[in-house]
C-alpha cells in the first residue's frame, strides 16, 4: 500500500480551496485538508460553507484532479456546544466527500465534553464522517492520554484521535502510549518540526503553532521516532504555517513539505531496516 500525503489547510491558508486542489494535485498529493469554520471567534465563516458557486467550483477541482478531502477544520466542543448547530457544515463537508472532521476540546468538564463530543459522532456518522479529537497543550484536551480516554469513553466508532507532532512534542505524551494506541483510533497525522527551546506560556505555543511551524526535519522534534511508532501507511499531513515561508508561492511551499516527508519517511524506513 502506498503511502499517502496530505496539504493541510494552514499550509496554504493564502489561497481559495480551488488552488489548493490544483496545488495538491501538482505537488503529488493525494489530499488536502479544508477549513470551513473559523478557528477564532473573531473570525467571519469561510467563503466555501456559504457559497454554493465556490462549492461547486471546488468538487469540480476535486474530480478532475482526484485529488480527496482528508479532513475538514474545525469543530471546538465547547460548554454550550449544541451539535445540530453544525447541519450545514456537516453537508458541505458530505458534498465535499470530506473524511475526517478535525475537532478540538474546550470544555474543561470532561464529562460533559465526552457527552457532546458522543453527540457529535453520531450526528457525524450519519454523513459518512469521523470526528478526530486534536490534543493541543493549551486546550482542555492537552495531551494524547486524555484524548485517548475521551474517545474511548464516548463509545463511538467513528471517534477517532488526531496527532499532530508539535502538541505531541509540547505535551506530556510519549511515543509509548502511541505505540499502544490502538491504530483504529487513527486516521491521519500532522507533520511539522519546531525548536528544542520554546516559550511555554498558552500564548507562546499558539503563536507558534499558527505561525512560526518549521518544515518537518528542519527542527528538533525527533519526526523519525514518531513516524516509527505510529502505523505503517497512516496519512501524513503537512501543517506548516511559518510566515518566513509564506514570502514563497504556495505550490513552493506544498512541495518543500512534501519533499521533506517523503525524505522523513525513507529515513525511518532505512533506520527500520538497519536500527
Amino acid at each position: 500500500m502506498q503511502r499517502k500525503y496530505s496539504l493541510s489547510f494552514l499550509t496554504v491558508a493564502d489561497v481559495s480551496p480551488v488552488e489548493a486542489v490544483k496545488i495538491a494535485a501538482e505537488c503529488g498529493y493525494a489530499a488536502v485538508g479544508l477549513r470551513l469554520l473559523p478557528a477564532a471567534p473573531n473570525e467571519a465563516d469561510y467563503p466555501i460553507l456559504i457559497d454554493p458557486a465556490l462549492l461547486k467550483e471546488t468538487k469540480a477541482a476535486l474530480q478532475d484532479t482526484d485529488v480527496q478531502v482528508a479532513d475538514v477544520e474545525i469543530i471546538r466542543i465547547e460548554p454550550e456546544f449544541e451539535p445540530k448547530k453544525y447541519l450545514q457544515f456537516l453537508d458541505v463537508a458530505q458534498q465535499l466527500g470530506a473524511k475526517h472532521i478535525l475537532i478540538a476540546g474546550n470544555d474543561p468538564e470532561h464529562g460533559r465534553l465526552i457527552q457532546n463530543f458522543a453527540q457529535f459522532c453520531e450526528l457525524s456518522k450519519q454523513y459518512g464522517l469521523s470526528c478526530d479529537l486534536e490534543f493541543m497543550p493549551w486546550t482542555d484536551v492537552k495531551n494524547l492520554l486524555q484524548a485517548e480516554q475521551i474517545v474511548k469513553a464516548s463509545g463511538q466508532d467513528n471517534a477517532a484521535i488526531l496527532i499532530d507532532s508539535l502538541h505531541f512534542d509540547r505535551s506530556d505524551s510519549t511515543l509509548e502510549q502511541i505505540k499502544a494506541l490502538n491504530p483504529q483510533y487513527l486516521n491521519y497525522v500532522q507533520l511539522c518540526d519546531g525548536f528544542a527551546k520554546y516559550d511555554p506560556s498558552d500564548t507562546g505555543l499558539i503563536k507558534i503553532a499558527r505561525s512560526n511551524r518549521l518544515v518537518p526535519g528542519q527542527g528538533e522534534i525527533d519526526l523519525i521516532s514518531l513516524i516509527r511508532a505510529l502505523p505503517e501507511n497512516i496519512t501524513l499531513a503537512a501543517e506548516v504555517p511559518n510566515l518566513i515561508l509564506a514570502e514563497r508561492p504556495a505550490l513552493e511551499r506544498a512541495q518543500i513539505n512534501l519533499n521533506a516527508m517523503k525524505q522523513l519517511v525513507a529515513e525511518a524506513q532505512q533506520n527500520a531496516v538497519t536500527g
